[in-house]
């Protein structure tokens, strides 16, 4: 007969309760200023700055919260490792999402954003984020915008804030602009709307003048190298040369009188000018295309084919920006004109296209088929003549050019070019270009894919611009002194189909007496884009308490540039492009004295759940608050971290947490029964003074997973057999923990009997000469093919051994889904089967 073994008596201390411990602890450090950053007296200033978010209806998701999780625990870090770090945050709050949400459930977005807010704010509180609240900013604040509209006038008073006509993306049901990454396949990425393209009055900023700047200090920057490169092609410098096809036999409609007449235009109207990287292929074109948008359209086109001209015009304004990137089908129409090759002298034919786009180069095309493949369709299409004019390795000039274009022409040499002949196509694309110079019918010019920022939106729900219009004066900047113009509440700011803002219905705002000679005159209408609102906020939160100015010149100069920016790969080209022309922008006004806003950034990965994306329409949407109820804050920070590499993500299963609340629980219990008797074992010692070596590296190199790891490990060696545990063995965890698990850390540190802050008490140091030995090279294979090394702590778990694999990108990148098996041999090797 089986005796049952005793039930071993409760303890003597409280179980480890997450909600109570949470909310003892936010208390304390909302009482006691712990998160305050001494902004003035700091000696080692540290700027930890995470993207701000918009604050949706729904709340917080667990993505603001991995991203901010990742900064607040990097923060942390450093707060522990002595500098005066300062962790802000704020509301991105403007814009059509929070519009278009409040038209749909009937509430004005003055009310709706501040209970949005308020929700959010609760919401990272309970979440532990070190964040001084004091400094915190909300875009929607007239507090706050006002300065956003002096931002403006900067830029304004400058000339680098212009007003013209474009062609824009329209979406008739959201009835605003569309910048192209938010069109899809055709489509208003908001509510699949197929897209319009409209001509529209709107004012831009003029970053074209920083491209090359924005393009040279890419190299200078601590930035991975995926979002710079991201930057470098949306900046896309390319190098080639301008060439000019003069137009020959114009003619015009002469207007309501329908007379036919030769023009003789000026110099520079009778000439198409064309951007081209490859001036060697001159000699093959045998077309031109325009932009359907081409100011030269309507000079050039004949008598004849005007009506068919302007009803391809129209039918190109029905398509968005994008599609006609995309499209494969070519049309066009021919014109009547022609227009003179500088190189061959020959006529060529001038039509208009739409897969020509005037937000590239000039608008215009030389169209060589023979060696562009858009060309050659077009080409087959409409029966133009096809050129071969450069020839490789093995193939004879008078080939004809087959079924497609010639595209690949490394190696290649010039053909059919008259004295040109036989040249290498690098070397011909300078001589060619040298020619058609000393002809007055070229030049060599560099070229870039970057466009003026287009700021204005036809909406209600943003900062108005400020300028006033007087017939007798023209455009007036509004004075700084009578800055905010406020955003009035109206009832009804839903937009129509006008293009033109709600706020122009509103007389009594939109009539104003003009600055400059007290007549009457008329408010800007358009708000501006809520990328000018992100694109200096970082410059604000220093000086948010001031009334006076928008960032004081003293402050801003001892917290900036940034010193880590964390932040989502969305936002990797627009947002950060354009803080960074700002900041030149001010940088070249004499207001700060940097010109880059962020010394380091790291863009965070992307978290699914159980293998599939996350969305309300799926129903598997993290809600934060209901695992802050049932596992603590603490348990789900450290979970998030623990999930996969955080420049990566990882996927979220519900199962996983119980692992990390059962960490914190032995660690609970290990500080609460940890005795100072004795004398610590040094094999546990040896393992806690690696495991130190392991977070102190791993965590400022944001590979949080294997810090976790490391000590879950630890905690093993530490509990092993249920062993008394000294105090000199458990002291050093709490510090390491408390970056990912503030609270516990909080509680346990005053448990242990200091009377300061856990992030006052510095960061353990580690014995050197206690690393001997404790690790080793493991061996790491994916279906049983070796792919990588990896270094692991003598006694390493299974867990530990595979996250230190996942961690390394040269091995997750053949580990295509979870794995099916684990084969784990200490001391020799890991096999993952998927």
């Amino acid at each position: 007969m089986t005796v049952p073994s005793p039930t071993p008596p409760p303890p003597d201390y409280p179980a480890y309760d997450p909600a109570a411990v949470e909310r003892r602890w936010q208390g304390h450090w909302r009482d006691h200023g712990t998160n305050q950053t001494d902004l003035a007296g700091a000696t080692k200033p540290f700027y930890a700055l995470m993207m701000f978010p918009y604050p949706s209806a729904e709340g917080l998701h667990v993505g603001n919260l991995f991203a901010f999780t990742g900064n607040d625990i990097y923060g942390r870090f450093h707060r522990m490792r002595g500098h005066d770090v300062f962790e802000p945050f704020g509301y991105d709050a403007f814009g059509i999402h929070s519009e278009n949400f409040a038209i749909k459930v009937g509430v004005h977005p003055m009310e709706l954003i501040p209970r949005n807010v308020a929700n959010f704010q609760r919401q990272v509180e309970r979440a532990g984020l070190m964040v001084d609240w004091r400094q915190a900013v909300n875009t929607t604040d007239p507090a706050y915008y006002k300065w956003t509209q002096w931002v403006f006038l900067q830029l304004y008073r400058r000339g680098l804030a212009f007003k013209k006509e474009a062609a824009v993306n329209w979406c008739p049901s959201c009835k605003t602009v569309l910048a192209n990454e938010q069109v899809e396949h055709g489509h208003c990425e908001r509510c699949g709307t197929a897209v319009e393209l409209r001509q529209l009055a709107q004012w831009f900023f003029r970053i074209s003048d920083y491209a090359e700047r924005l393009l040279d200090n890419l190299a200078t920057l601590d930035w991975s190298e995926t979002t710079r490169t991201a930057q470098r092609n949306w900046i896309g410098r390319s190098e080639g040369a301008e060439l000019v096809f003069s137009v020959t036999d114009m003619q015009a409609d002469a207007g309501s009188a329908g007379v036919a007449v030769t023009t003789e235009m000026a110099i520079e109207e009778d000439r198409i000018r064309v951007f081209t990287t490859r001036p060697d292929t001159v000699f093959g074109a045998t077309f031109l295309v325009l932009a359907p948008e081409h100011s030269m359209i309507d000079a050039i086109t004949t008598l004849e084919q005007r009506a068919a001209v302007d009803a391809y015009r129209d039918q190109a304004r029905k398509q968005d920006l994008v599609t006609r990137k995309t499209e494969r089908e070519k049309t066009g129409v021919f014109t009547g004109a022609y227009a003179v090759n500088p190189a061959t002298e020959q006529l060529v034919p001038v039509w208009v296209a739409d897969y020509v786009l005037m937000e590239y180069g000039t608008g215009a095309i030389m169209a060589v088929p023979g060696h562009d493949q858009r060309d050659f369709e077009f080409a087959r299409t409409f029966d133009l003549p096809v050129v071969r004019v450069v020839v490789r390795e093995g193939e004879h000039a008078a080939a004809p050019v087959g079924d497609a274009a010639i595209v690949d022409t490394d190696g290649g040499r010039v053909c059919n070019s008259g004295r040109f002949d036989g040249l290498a196509v690098g070397e011909a694309k300078r001589e060619v270009t040298a020619w058609l110079h000393g002809r007055g019918t070229g030049r060599p010019v560099v070229n870039f894919r970057l466009h003026d920022w287009c700021i204005s939106r036809q909406r209600y729900w943003g900062p108005p611009i400020p300028i006033i219009y007087c017939d007798a004066c023209g455009a007036q900047p509004v004075p700084e002194q009578d800055l905010p113009v406020t955003l009035p509440n109206i009832a009804d700011f839903k937009p129509d189909d006008s293009g033109v803002s709600p706020l122009a219905r509103h007389a009594e705002w939109f009539h104003v007496p003009c600055p400059e000679c007290g007549r009457p005159g008329r408010r800007e209408t358009d708000v501006s884009d809520t990328f000018l609102d992100s694109a200096w906020y970082f410059l604000r939160y220093p000086s948010a308490t001031r009334a006076d100015l928008a960032f004081d010149k003293a402050m801003t100069a001892k917290w900036l540039p940034v010193t880590s920016y964390i932040g989502g790969n969305e936002h990797a080209v627009l947002h950060l492009l354009y803080s960074r022309f700002i900041t030149m922008v001010f940088k070249d006004a004499g207001l700060i004295d940097f010109e880059e806003p962020f010394t380091r950034f790291r863009a965070h990965g992307t978290i699914i759940r159980e293998g599939a994306k996350m969305s309300k329409s799926k129903g598997n949407v993290v809600n934060p608050d209901a695992y802050f109820d049932e596992w603590g804050a603490d348990a789900f920070r450290t979970y998030l971290m623990f999930l996969g590499p955080y420049e990566e993500g990882g996927d979220f299963r519900d199962r996983g947490i119980s692992g990390v609340k059962r960490f914190l629980d032995r660690l609970w219990s290990s500080v609460h029964e940890c005795t100072r008797d004795g004398t610590p074992d040094e094999g546990v010692m040896r393992k806690l003074h690696a495991t130190i070596k392991k977070v102190g590296d791993d965590t400022p190199a944001l590979a949080y997973n294997t810090a976790i790891a490391a000590m879950m490990e630890y905690m093993n060696a530490l509990r092993s057999g249920e062993r008394t545990v000294h105090r000199a063995e458990v002291e050093p965890l709490v510090q390491l923990v408390a970056p990912y698990a503030p609270h516990i850390a909080e509680a346990l540190w005053e448990r242990l009997g200091h009377g300061t802050s856990v992030f006052d008490g510095g960061w353990p140091a580690y014995d050197a000469s206690r690393l001997a030995g404790d690790t080793w090279e493991c061996v790491v294979q994916v279906q049983g093919k070796t792919r990588g090394k990896v270094t692991l702590a003598t006694g390493a778990s299974q867990e530990a051994a595979v996250a230190a694999a996942m961690a390394e990108p040269s091995i997750a990148k053949f580990v295509t889904g979870p794995a099916k098996k684990v084969i784990y041999v200490p001391g020799r090797l890991l096999n993952l089967v998927v």
